[in-house]
């Protein structure tokens, strides 16, 4: 049988049919949004490479290219795993023999020497970020509701060690007492494992002052959270710092008020560059999944267990939460500690 090329497999040369066929295939926001990126940077250099047959050694030579190209293992193996998936996708819907498909899906990721440190904050830096919102009311660039907002959205990140996924989906209703502590109950995670985390007294502190600046989750005659208030914890705000509600966007679409996994992703970036958390681009140094190494890192530092960091990250194996902890691990005390010198340094 003949090689098939993307013509095969796209009905109509629509580019996006291929994409949709994969993207529906998938539940996590983030992976549609992941594979919908990675397959259209696969069609463009497919494209421009005059439409090879898709088999395994095409995709060799893209990973190839991409290798020449300078970007990261990580990314390349993200691409990878889209292409699979698309290939995988295709054979199941008769648009490509299950031959074709299973050489693609037989592509080899590139393999990644030890582990990626990333960013993590010392208390002292933490500190300073979490409080950068308040110094910036106080220097008055930022309205007071959103410096309140703003210091116990990075609360909840650095104190729980939530994804930002999670932090803008909280309710009030998740923030219960337990064995005489507050915690967030039932919080549905990454492959929909289901936890609760502990609440440290300072960031219920920051989220009771959102509630009483805001007025939302605000307790009522009729039970604990006034029903005429979205129960999402987290909400959007005007220009002039007061909160939004449902409006029309210029898409067409409607918002709903409640803040998005891409807002909270901003705000952090916004009191990151604030603080001068800043690279040598002028750009953030600090990311939102930073915040969640943070949690790890100073719960590790403050002599956390391995099962108690897997249970607040929410890891499904204690391996991943190891992995995790590794930089910051080996970082503590590492061979060059145990090289003694002493310096004779020249003065005047």
């Amino acid at each position: 049988m003949a090689a098939a090329d993307m013509t095969d497999l796209i009905p109509q040369d629509d580019w996006y049919a291929v994409i949709d066929l994969v993207t529906q295939s998938v539940d996590s926001p983030h992976s549609k949004r992941a594979y919908s990126r990675a397959l259209l940077d696969f069609l463009d250099w497919y494209e421009r490479n005059g439409r090879p047959p898709f088999t395994k050694a095409t995709i060799n030579a893209y990973r190839e290219a991409l290798l020449q190209a300078g970007k990261s293992r990580s990314s390349i193996n993200q691409a990878l795993s889209a292409i699979r998936k698309l290939a995988s996708e295709a054979a199941d819907n008769g648009l490509l023999p299950p031959t074709l498909a299973y050489g693609v899906e037989r592509v080899k990721g590139v393999k990644q020497a030890g582990v990626r440190a990333g960013n993590w904050l010392t208390k002292e830096e933490a500190e300073k970020l979490i409080n950068t919102p308040v110094y910036r009311w106080r220097r008055e660039e930022i309205p007071a509701l959103k410096a309140v907002r703003d210091q116990a959205i990075l609360a909840v990140m650095i104190g729980t060690g939530l994804r930002r996924s999670e932090v803008a989906g909280l309710t009030w209703e998740q923030i219960q007492q337990r064995d005489g502590r507050w915690a967030i109950i039932d919080l549905a995670g990454k492959g929909g494992r289901v936890r609760s985390v502990g609440l440290p007294p300072w960031v219920k502190v920051a989220l009771d002052r959102w509630a009483e600046a805001s007025g939302v989750g605000r307790e009522t005659a009729d039970g604990p959270f006034d029903n005429t208030q979205d129960r999402r914890i987290f909400r959007a705000l005007n220009k002039d710092g007061g909160l939004a509600g449902s409006v029309n966007t210029k898409g067409g679409g409607r918002t709903d008020g409640n803040l998005t996994p891409q807002a909270i992703y901003n705000v952090v970036k916004e009191h990151a560059l604030a603080a001068g958390y800043i690279n040598r681009k002028g750009e953030s140094s600090l990311a939102a999944h930073d915040l969640r190494r943070t949690a790890a890192a100073l719960a590790l530092k403050g002599g956390a267990d391995l099962r108690q960091i897997q249970q607040m990250l929410g890891h499904a194996s204690v391996m991943t939460t190891e992995r995790y902890l590794e930089p910051m691990r080996s970082l503590q005390v590492t061979a060059g500690d145990f090289i003694q010198i002493e310096l004779a340094l020249a003065t005047e």
